[in-house]
C-alpha cells in the first residue's frame, strides 16, 4: 500500500480539531512498509497543552456532577461504534504497530470488552459504610473524581491501552488529556473522536501529539493532577520523582522480563504453543511476551527445544496487512539494531542461537524493520539475556535441575509483571503461584492474555511499576479520592472528642 497523499493531523482539543501553535512535525510509517505513510503530526507546545488543560478545567465541573450511569451511556455508546467499525481500526492498529490483523482484531475488541465493562461500573462506584464510636452517627466513605487526568500510552497496545486509562478516568468523573506515542498515534486520535461521537461532552477528553519531552510537559503541568503511563522502568522512575515532588497521584505500567517455567512433567504440546505465542507473538513486543523459558532438565528438554526451534522457523514473517503472515517487524530500525545488539552479546557470553538471531533482508523485507525469530540456548541465570528487557522476538532458553531452581531463577530480575508455569502436579503448580514474584501467575497457559473483567488486575511488583493496576475494578483506585462523610443524627449536644 502507498499512500498518495499525506494526511496531516491536528490536535484534538476538548472536541475540537485545531492546529498546533508549533511548526514542527513528525511522520508515521508502517514498519511493515515505509512507503506506507499514516500521516503527519504535530509536535505540541506548552501552548497548546495550556489550552486542552483550559477545556478540561471547565469540562470537570460539569462531567463530575453528571450521574455516574449517565457517563456509561457515553462508552455503552462507543463500545457500539467500535463494534461497527472494528475491522478499519483494527487495519490502522495492523499499520501503525505491524501486528497481524488476527492480533489487530483482538485488541480493538478488548477496546469494546473495556467500555462495556467499565459502563457496567457506572452503577457500581461503591463506598463503604461503618459504626460510629458514638449513638446516633453514621460514617460513609465514597469516591470522587479527582481532576485532569494525564494519559501516556506506549506503542504497543494503542487502543487497548488508551482505553484502559480513558474508560476508568471518565466513568468516575474525571476528564483526561491523552499523549499517544509517537510510533502509534493513529488509533488513540480514533479512539477519542469516536467517544465524542458517542456524546461525551466538549472538553472531557483531548489528543495532543508530541514526544517524550511533550509527555515531560504533562507530567509536569500543575492542573494535571493524575498521571497514568505505559512505558520504560527508566522512564517511569523519572515520571514517579516528579509526581512524588508534585504530589500527584501517579499509576506506572512498566517493564517485564516473563518466563515461563517448564517442569518435567509437562504437557509438551500445551507448552509448545503457549512458548511460541508468548514469545513470537507481537513479535515479542507485548509487555507481558515470554522472553525467558526456565526449563527442567529432562529425558525430552534438548528434543522440546529443538522441536521449539523447527516450529518458530515455519512462523511466516511479513506485512501482516496479508493474514497470511503470522509475526510482524519490530517497531523501528533502532529497535531492530538493539534486539541484535542483545543477541550478539548473548552469544559472546556462551550462549548458542538455535534459531533465527538476525534481521530480516531481501525483496519485501527490505521495506519494513522484520526480525527472524529467536531461540539461544545455553544461558545461564545471571547473563544480560536472562535478566534485561529485550522487546523483541527473542527467547532465552535456560536449565534448571529441579523446581526449587527453576522458582529462583524465575525471580532472579527486577522485573515483576508475568510468570507462567507448565506442569500436572497441582501442589507444585499453587507452591509456585504463591512464591513466584510477579503480579501476573499462569498455570498451565503463556505469560499473554490479560483480560479486563472485575478481578482481572494487570500490574506488576518490583520495576513493573509502582503498585497501581489497569483493568478491572481495582483501577477506578487510580482515578478516585475517597471522601468520610460523618453523619450526625441524634440532634444534641456531645462532649466533643479528641481524635
Amino acid at each position: 500500500m502507498v499512500t498518495a497523499t499525506m494526511t496531516t493531523f491536528k490536535n484534538n482539543i476538548g472536541g475540537t480539531l485545531k492546529d498546533s501553535s508549533s511548526t514542527e512535525y513528525f511522520e508515521k510509517y508502517n514498519p511493515a512498509d515505509k512507503n506506507d505513510c499514516l500521516g503527519k503530526f504535530p509536535k505540541s507546545t506548552d501552548k497548546d497543552l495550556d489550552e486542552a488543560v483550559a477545556e478540561a478545567k471547565k469540562a470537570f465541573e460539569v462531567w463530575k456532577n453528571t450521574p455516574a450511569p449517565k457517563r456509561a451511556e457515553v462508552l455503552y455508546k462507543a463500545a457500539e461504534i467500535t463494534i461497527a467499525e472494528k475491522e478499519s481500526l483494527a487495519q490502522i492498529l495492523t499499520r501503525e504497530t505491524g501486528k497481524p490483523l488476527v492480533e489487530a482484531r483482538g485488541e480493538i475488541q478488548e477496546v469494546i470488552d473495556t467500555y462495556m465493562f467499565f459502563a457496567g461500573e457506572g452503577r457500581r462506584i461503591y463506598g463503604m459504610t461503618g459504626q460510629s464510636e458514638l449513638a446516633n452517627k453514621s460514617i460513609i466513605t465514597i469516591r470522587q473524581p479527582i481532576g485532569i487526568c494525564g494519559l501516556i500510552p506506549a506503542w504497543n497496545f494503542p487502543a487497548a491501552v488508551p482505553s484502559w486509562k480513558a474508560a476508568p478516568a471518565l466513568i468516575t468523573g474525571n476528564v483526561c488529556i491523552i499523549k499517544p506515542s509517537k510510533d502509534a498515534p493513529v488509533s488513540a486520535y480514533k479512539l477519542v473522536e469516536i467517544l465524542y461521537r458517542a456524546g461525551l461532552p466538549k472538553g472531557c477528553a483531548s489528543v495532543l501529539f508530541g514526544s517524550g519531552e511533550f509527555g515531560d510537559k504533562i507530567v509536569r503541568h500543575p492542573d494535571i493532577k493524575v498521571i497514568s503511563i505505559t512505558g520504560s522502568t527508566e522512564v517511569g522512575s523519572k515520571v514517579y520523582e516528579i509526581c512524588g515532588k508534585m504530589l500527584k497521584k501517579c499509576a506506572l505500567e512498566l517493564g517485564g522480563k516473563n518466563a515461563i517455567v517448564a517442569l518435567e512433567d509437562a504437557n509438551q504440546d500445551l507448552l509448545l504453543e503457549g512458548v511460541l505465542w508468548a514469545s513470537f507473538g507481537t513479535a515479542g513486543q507485548r509487555c507481558t511476551s515470554c522472553s525467558r523459558l526456565i526449563i527442567q532438565k529432562s529425558s525430552w528438554s534438548d528434543a522440546f527445544i529443538e522441536r521449539l526451534a523447527n516450529a518458530a522457523k515455519k512462523l511466516t514473517v511479513g506485512n501482516c496487512l496479508d493474514e497470511k503472515n503470522q509475526v510482524g517487524p519490530v517497531i523501528t530500525e533502532s529497535q531492530r539494531k538493539n534486539i541484535h545488539g542483545f543477541v550478539e552479546r548473548a552469544i559472546k557470553e556462551g550462549g548458542k542461537v538455535v534459531c533465527g538471531g538476525n534481521a530480516l533482508s531481501g525483496g519485501d523485507y527490505d521495506k519494513g524493520t522484520f526480525y527472524a525469530p529467536t531461540v539461544v540456548s545455553g544461558i545461564k541465570p545471571n547473563m544480560e539475556l536472562a535478566t534485561q528487557e529485550v522487546f523483541g522476538p527473542v527467547l532465552a532458553v535456560i536449565e534448571v535441575k529441579d523446581f526449587e531452581e527453576a522458582i529462583n531463577v524465575a525471580n532472579n530480575t527486577e522485573y515483576g509483571l508475568s510468570l507462567s508455569i507448565y506442569t500436572k502436579d497441582v501442589n507444585l503448580a499453587m507452591q509456585a503461584s504463591n512464591r513466584l514474584e510477579s503480579g501476573i501467575v499462569y498455570i498451565n497457559a503463556p505469560t499473554i492474555g490479560a483480560e479486563c473483567g472485575g478481578a482481572s488486575a494487570f500490574g506488576g511488583w518490583k520495576h513493573t511499576g509502582n503498585g497501581s493496576r489497569e483493568g478491572g475494578v481495582l483501577a477506578l483506585d487510580t482515578y478516585t479520592q475517597y471522601k468520610t462523610i460523618y453523619i450526625d443524627y441524634s440532634n444534641k449536644l456531645q462532649r466533643a472528642q479528641i481524635d
